[in-house]
């Protein structure tokens, strides 16, 4: 109470920031008639101005007012369009590093041109992050003509582009592209043996469009760049054959809420008879137990045309936020072959990981981060305490005069379509467009068959058709228009009313569920109503969904039951619509648990990457490795004597043979032996001294015989490899320790806790692996010609398979993509000129 009245007195924190944005917006305003009466070349020439400003001392917020000037009238000029005043406070917002939270149709797109002009001024490089390839592209063309105009360059990061494409799109002023794009990039690059073949620059500022989107519903996801594993296919359909035989509650039970399968006593035994296994739990049917495991979950918890979709033979998933499909994207831990085995489709093999960021900690690495979506306020709290973004909310340009009415709930999923079918076909009469939103593939169908029934003519988007989304979206507001669609409902697309459509109402909003999300309800909710239209919007639900049946609970039964409900009779109360809000803001905390839980895991992950990614990018960039293999050394002949100098006894009685052996081992030659002198007195770091001496003397003899330059570019070509050998198997170790550390709950460990120890012992063990294993290399290698070297520093060809998850054993053949199958007649991916079945195919 005392809250409400502070803020009725002094206004929320938000209005308080909004107000001091306004002199700064007043100040823009005031450029605009010196702005007008430039020339294009004069208008042009403000981008040299300003860059001399800031190369002067001058700061960007010094700059603000005259480069959004700037852009404003070039704008005008290039594109036709005035930004508002509060697209201005938009882009200020997105300069200052937060998220603008902006309604549907209040010019986004145009706002971020804003700060992108400012800030690459710096030259330092602007990423615009969206969420699909077509408004990417989209965004390029349409906003790169304001940008030329101004000077400036512009690129795009699509999927497919080479190397060098990839570079000269990094190298522009401004970059659009999708987040998978730009996170698969980074991690390329932390791949690559040559400094040459880098593509991206320092992560300098992103604007991410639909930051919701990729900043909380993608990031439950990891990205993962992964190889396939040699393993037996047959497993899979062996086990696959014997689920549909097992019981549900005999054999196995499933608790929908925790998405997990299990088997009890009597289908443990049932899964052994029809094995031929004594004991499924014996160490040597781990795997067999494992894939069992993993077929029920595929037959039990993911649905076709739900979950994922079968696609010319292959099983694609579907993103349970957007509705889109995910190529090239597989379930983990062996999921993925189980569907394909329950679909009867070819089984591709498991994936290794070779290198995986999570969306969270890629984009902590910027300098600056911002975004902008209609929908971020309910994730405040989250965007704070993960990327340390504050949520300020934009005034509409015109006022919202959107209506939104009561969900209306029924006992029956029959009776809730009945009703939207009735309303759908009187709205279509009228001439009202109607939009509807469902929340599966599945539902989008079964809805369209209804409505063809009713003869209500219709268009359908969804995953399946997604590639006409534009075309379907800029209809929707057509007179008369009935447009069904799963989540992603045209995101980023404009609705834009049909002549006569204002007079009828506007656009009409039909959800046929709630979503787990209340943020997702609300974006198909901003469809409607944009900059100032009329509209409407109401949900329609049922006892029986998901989410009611699943986390509602009993709580929403027991009203409904004491409330009274007869065949096909609707119940709208104030006491419902606050039960199925409890119940989304339960999933919203349990989905902000696995996202900040995967983030715990990746954290400890993430202070492994960064030393070996500098590590990395140390030897592309030629840092001198003269003096860190001369370290390498002395640590290596320090750890021989500390194992066999035991100061109690006489340097004499020490077990030479032992240390002869052991510098052998480590350096390839033996020990001289040491006179009587050199022996007198002789403790620890006296031997340490000797083995390293004799080392260095028999090391730059080495380097004097393939010259100096040569034996430099040779010691960092055999480091890099041995970095990313040994990296590549400290992932899977990782992936490993972190399927079975849940178990750890059970000695009333904390998981989390062990889970850093142990990763942290594991990776000081990659660590001094490297370096003996870089040393061991370096001292028995022979070349016979200098130019070997750079055979040595060609890695082989390898096309990766880029995935939001997957835990994965070791990859024995070259990588590739799924959509890129190599043919046994093929030429082999290695590069090595020999045909696939003859080389990496045997």
């Amino acid at each position: 109470m005392i809250g409400k009245w502070l803020t009725q007195i002094f206004g929320s924190q938000n209005e308080r920031e909004l107000k001091k944005l306004q002199p700064i917006v007043e100040a823009i305003n005031a450029l605009e008639p010196d702005m007008q009466s430039l020339s294009d070349d004069g208008l042009k020439g403000q981008t040299a101005k300003l860059k001399q400003r800031l190369a002067g001392g001058e700061t960007l917020d010094d700059i603000l007012p005259e480069a959004f000037a700037t852009v404003r009238e070039a704008s005008v000029r290039a594109l036709g369009m005035r930004h508002y005043d509060v697209q201005l406070i938009g882009g200020m917002v997105l300069h200052g590093g937060k998220i603008a939270e902006m309604k549907t149709g209040e010019g986004k797109t145009l706002v971020a041109t804003l700060p992108a002009y400012l800030n690459a001024l710096t030259e330092r490089g602007v990423h615009v992050i969206t969420v699909n390839d077509y408004l990417a592209r989209r965004d390029t063309e349409w906003m790169g003509k304001l940008y030329t105009f101004l000077g400036l360059t512009v690129g795009t990061i699509q999927h497919g582009l080479d190397d060098r494409q990839r570079k000269e799109s990094y190298g522009a002023d401004i970059t659009y592209g999708t987040n998978n794009e730009f996170g698969f990039d980074y991690l390329r690059d932390n791949m690559k043996f040559d400094s040459q073949s880098l593509v991206q620059r320092d992560l300098h500022f992103a604007i991410v469009d639909e930051v919701d989107s990729i900043l909380v519903d993608e990031a439950r996801t990891p990205l993962i760049i992964s190889g396939p594993a040699e393993k037996s296919t047959q497993l899979y359909y062996q086990v696959n054959g014997i689920i549909p035989k097992l019981k549900a509650e005999a054999d196995y039970k499933i608790d929908e809420k925790a998405r997990s399968a299990t088997l009890t006593e009597e289908g443990v035994a049932h899964a052994e008879t029809l094995l031929s296994v004594e004991n499924l739990y014996d160490p040597g049917n781990i795997e067999l137990l494992h894939h069992t495991n993993q077929a029920l979950k595929a037959h039990t918890l993911f649905k076709r045309d739900v979950d994922y979709i079968v696609k010319d033979g292959e099983v694609i998933i579907v993103d349970e936020f957007t509705g889109r499909l995910m190529p090239g994207r597989r379930y983990s831990e062996g999921l993925h072959q189980a569907l394909e085995a329950k679909e009867s489709v070819k089984i591709e093999n498991e994936n290794q990981t070779l290198a995986t960021i999570t969306f969270q900690n890629y984009f902590r690495m910027y300098d600056k981060l911002s975004g902008m979506t209609g929908t971020a306020d309910t994730e405040a709290a989250e965007f704070k305490k993960i990327y340390n973004l504050s949520v300020m909310v934009i005034p509409t340009n015109k006022p919202m005069v959107r209506k939104d009415f009561p969900d209306v709930i029924y006992k029956t999923r029959r009776e809730k379509f009945n009703a939207a079918i009735e309303e759908i076909t009187e709205l279509h009469k009228k001439g009202q467009p109607v939009l509807v939103g469902t929340v599966s593939i599945d539902i989008s169908e079964q809805l369209a068959k209804q409505l063809k029934k009713h003869g209500v003519p219709h268009e359908v988007l969804n995953a399946k058709n997604h590639e006409k989304e534009a075309e379907i979206i800029s209809m929707a507001g057509q007179k008369g228009a009935v447009t069904i669609s799963t989540n992603m409902a045209g995101r980023g697309t404009d609705i834009v009313l049909g002549e006569g459509v204002t007079e009828l109402g506007g656009l009409h909003i039909l959800g046929t569920e709630r979503h787990e999300s209340r943020r997702i309800d609300n974006q198909l909710r901003g469809r409607s109503g944009r900059q100032g239209d009329p509209g409407s919007s109401r949900f329609y639900l049922a006892l029986e969904d998901d989410l009611l049946r699943i986390f509602g609970g009993e709580r929403i039964t027991g009203i409904m039951e004491r409330l009274g409900m007869e065949e096909g009779e609707p119940i709208e109360h104030n006491l419902i619509s606050r039960a199925i809000e409890n119940a989304q803001s339960k999933v919203e905390g349990h989905n902000f648990d696995i996202r900040k839980h995967l983030l715990e895991y990746d954290d400890v992950m993430n202070q492994q990457r960064e030393v070996i990614y500098k590590q990395r990018r140390d030897l592309l960039t030629g840092v001198d490795l003269k003096s860190t293999i001369e370290d390498i050394m002395m640590e290596s002949a320090e750890q021989i004597a500390t194992q066999f100098a035991d100061e109690r006894d006489l340097p004499e009685d020490w077990d030479w043979p032992a240390i002869s052996d052991a510098v052998f081992q480590q350096f390839s030659f033996r020990m001289e032996s040491l006179d009587e002198d050199t022996l007198d007195g002789l403790n620890a770091d006296g031997l340490a001294e000797e083995i390293f001496d004799q080392a260095q003397k028999l090391y730059e003899e080495k380097v004097a015989l393939l010259g100096e330059a040569d034996f430099r570019q040779l010691e960092r070509v055999v480091m890099l490899q041995t970095v990313d050998n040994l990296w590549k198997d400290h992932l899977l170790s990782m992936d490993h320790l972190k399927e079975g550390i849940g178990l750890r709950g059970y000695a009333q460990q904390n998981p989390l806790l062990v889970y850093k120890k142990e990763g942290f012992d594991m990776f000081q063990e990659t660590i001094d692996r490297i370096k003996s294993e870089t040393l061991n290399i370096l001292f028995r290698i022979q070349l016979a010609e200098p130019d070997h070297i750079e055979d040595l520093q060609k890695p082989k060809e390898q096309k990766l398979i880029f995935s939001g998850g997957g835990d994965a054993p070791a990859a024995k053949k070259p990588v590739k993509r799924e959509s890129e199958k190599v043919g046994r007649n093929d030429p082999c991916p290695c590069g090595s000129g020999k045909k696939y079945k003859k080389c990496c195919g045997r």
